[in-house]
């Protein structure tokens, strides 16, 4: 998780050296093995270099081949294709070289399209001297991000929101239509823009390029639509088995690794594959499972599940209680690097976890998100070959359904139900009456609810939700360090394309019912109370029990920050201590959150004032 920023200026301007080493120096808290710069002329990149896999040892970024210089944080992923192809395009004896480079190489090779030939998590910013042109772009699903601000004359990027917000012609001014939308749906419905008028950022699966005549971003991948067929069963399980396995085999790379471990099937997986990963190499390692647990709050299997898990592997567990997390414990820390409000008050557990996690390693596996990429109903699937006459092929889903669940369904699965929704019942009545109407935000919220689009290919729902996940590329910003200041990348195997790509490919009767695919693909490499364990959610949210508690009073009685009242009326904002409905409390949590929001906002632009003065 490397640090990365720049500033590029056109029309013969020259860059302000102290501002591009001050940016830098700034991220030495995501990059403390190297801080350095490369600047010329009009432009200046910084890197904050975080070793996390041995080709490091060769970084030495901001980089410089040719013509063209990179600064990135990433982690190519099919190192071995990438490399074969760039050697048929001339460019050999790049086995060892460092993940930057090859970007570089492929830049060099393709151009633009280099991004079609990359896989993995990366964001990065290439300037070619020679077309005086900047090339920026980042991942598929926007597992790194990217932040930039156009100015008269040049640019600013950085995948830290605090080193572009250093540059003293970003302003901070707030973008109004981003808070309503955090105070009517916790999303900026806008992709590619942030709570700040002059920030933007790079959507996910897209590319920038930008030069003197202009700025331009398009997206170069989009979520694949595709239908594969097996004459075998075990056919599908084995090819799933091989992409997952080098999923999670491309983001290890490393000798010291943690996996944050439910007592689920997911991470659970993810740990068990590592190990036996680790295992081939020749070498000493290091795994260790961290796993959130409630003792007292809420009834909770997950410590018992985790330590078969633990036990069976061989692995060291830390247990890390959330009872005692208090809501919104350290969000007045981390409030104020995030790009949007960021709702979500009882996450403590989550950033106790990281924090533990990068004592132990560098790296930090997780099984997010394989619920929604795994687990789906087959009604869309089975309504969708009713309403495409493709009657043979709805008899045999249907039968090894009925075979698989051993329970009479034909009526259910046919029958027409609306997709479930988690939004509130209503409008949100504390809105500030005058910004309500200046933007139109009742009618945009009855636009927002009154549709439902629909995915396509065989596994509609999935690829519906993971078409609205890379277009809201917000969700990785808890778990990057430029907001949890801790040196530690974290990965995500079931968000590998290659995986998504197979598994929104697979008949969901039977292989995505109850995550059986999964399942099968890990027997023997479980325990089978694991593998049978039934997908389950929380038995209660923990965090109505905390609201219950005395010292969660002071929630109902917080003072507001100035600003708030130009968003939400103070006092229209219910009770949330007394009970009631869950959605509604937290809904009606999200003014509190947007006041932190503020008053951390205040206080990083008086700090930011007086790091400007020093750079003066």
């Amino acid at each position: 998780m490397s640090g990365i920023c720049g500033i590029v200026r056109f029309g013969g301007a020259s860059v302000d050296r102290a501002l591009v080493r001050a940016m830098t120096a700034a991220l030495a808290f995501r990059g403390p093995d190297r801080q350095d710069t490369r600047i010329e002329g009009g432009v200046g990149f910084g890197h904050a270099l975080l070793r996390t896999t041995p080709e490091c040892a060769l970084d030495a970024q901001p980089e410089r081949l040719e013509h063209a210089w990179i600064t990135a944080d990433a982690r190519i992923d099919a190192r071995d294709e990438l490399v074969r192809a760039l050697s048929g395009r001339g460019r050999a004896g790049l086995e060892e070289c460092s993940d930057a480079a090859l970007i570089l190489h492929a830049y060099l090779a393709w151009g633009e399209d280099c991004v079609r030939h990359l896989l993995g998590d990366f964001a990065f910013a290439i300037w070619d001297a020679r077309a005086r042109r900047l090339f920026c772009a980042i991942d598929h699903f926007g597992v790194k991000a990217l932040f930039y601000s156009a100015f008269k004359g040049g640019l600013v990027f950085g995948n830290t929101l605090d080193a572009v917000r250093m540059h003293p012609a970003v302003g901070t001014t707030l973008d109004d239509l981003a808070i309503a939308d955090f105070l009517l749906f916790e999303i900026n419905q806008d992709p590619a823009s942030t709570a700040f008028a002059d920030i933007r950022r790079l959507p996910a699966g897209s590319r920038m390029t930008v030069a003197a005549d202009g700025l331009r971003v398009e997206s170069y991948w989009q979520v694949p639509q595709a239908e594969v067929r097996y004459r075998k069963a075990g056919d599908y399980v084995e090819h799933f088995r091989e992409l997952f396995t080098r999923a999670v085999e491309d983001r290890l790379r490393t000798h010291r690794v943690a996996v944050s471990m439910s007592g689920g099937l997911d991470s659970t997986s993810i740990a068990a594959t590592a190990k036996a990963l680790l295992a081939r190499q020749a070498r000493p390692f290091v795994l260790h499972a961290h796993t959130g647990v409630y003792d007292r709050l809420i009834p909770d299997e997950e410590r018992r599940y985790a330590g078969l898990v633990a036990g069976a592997l061989g692995i060291p567990v830390t247990y890390h209680p959330g009872d005692d997390c208090a809501l919104y414990e350290g969000f007045g820390e981390a409030a104020a690097r995030f790009p949007d409000p960021y709702h979500a008050p009882d996450d403590a557990i989550g950033f106790r976890i990281v924090r533990a996690a990068a004592g132990d390693a560098r790296v930090l596996l997780t099984g997010f998100d394989a619920d929604s990429l795994l687990n789906e109903s087959p009604r869309p699937y089975l309504r969708s070959l009713w309403t495409e006459r493709r009657f043979g092929r709805l008899g045999s889903a249907v039968a090894g359904y009925l075979q698989q669940e051993r329970r009479t369904v034909f009526r259910a699965l046919l029958r027409r139900r609306r997709p479930a929704r988690t939004a509130p019942s209503h409008y949100p009545p504390w809105i500030e009456p005058g910004f309500a109407a200046r933007l139109a935000l009742r009618e945009r919220w009855e636009d927002a609810y009154a549709g439902w689009m629909k995915g396509g290919g065989v596994r509609p729902a999935a690829h519906q939700y993971l078409v609205d996940f890379q277009r809201y590329g917000f969700f990785f910003d808890q778990y990057d360090a430029g907001v949890t200041r801790v040196p530690l990348e974290v990965r995500h195997p079931f968000f590998d394309t290659r995986v998504v790509a197979y598994c929104l490919s697979l008949p969901p009767v039977p292989w995505c019912v109850k995550k059986r695919i999964l399942r099968e693909a890990m027997g023997g490499a479980l325990p089978q109370a694991v593998l049978r364990r039934p997908k389950a959610p929380l038995a209660g949210w923990p965090a109505i029990g905390v609201l219950a508690g005395h010292e969660s009073r002071w929630i109902d009685g917080f003072t507001a920050a100035a600003g708030l009242e130009g968003y939400v009326v103070r006092s229209r904002v219910p009770s949330v201590t007394g009970g009631g409905e869950p959605m509604e409390a937290w809904m009606n949590l999200r003014p509190l959150t947007l006041s932190l929001w503020l008053e951390a906002m205040r206080s990083f632009e008086n700090s930011s004032r007086s790091m400007q003065h020093e750079i003066a």
